[in-house]
């Protein structure tokens, strides 16, 4: 499952460089999100690959991203923050 997720992780980040709006970069991480709930992923696993994903956007350096490519990846940094507090509130 791990590999799964780490395909799924780099499919997922390239969606998010590739997208022409924010509009498009939260309907992407909605969908990829739905798509891990459906497959009753343990939410532990979520959150590790929230942190994940984070982590490898936070790597990107603005100054070798053109702007539409910055602001995905922030618009990306805030929906898994969320999400991820999302998640740790509700295991509580």
């Amino acid at each position: 499952m791990s590999l799964a997720l780490d395909e799924f992780r780099a499919i997922l980040i390239r969606k998010i460089l590739n997208a022409s709006s924010q509009e498009e970069v939260t309907r992407c991480i909605e969908k990829a999100m739905a798509d891990i709930e459906k497959k009753k992923v343990n939410g532990h696993i979520i959150v590790r690959f929230v942190d994940k994903i984070n982590g490898q956007l936070d790597l990107f350096s603005p100054l070798k991203k053109d702007a539409q490519e910055w602001s995905n990846i922030n618009m990306a940094r805030i929906l898994f923050t969320r999400i991820k507090n999302k998640l740790v509130t509700t295991a509580i």
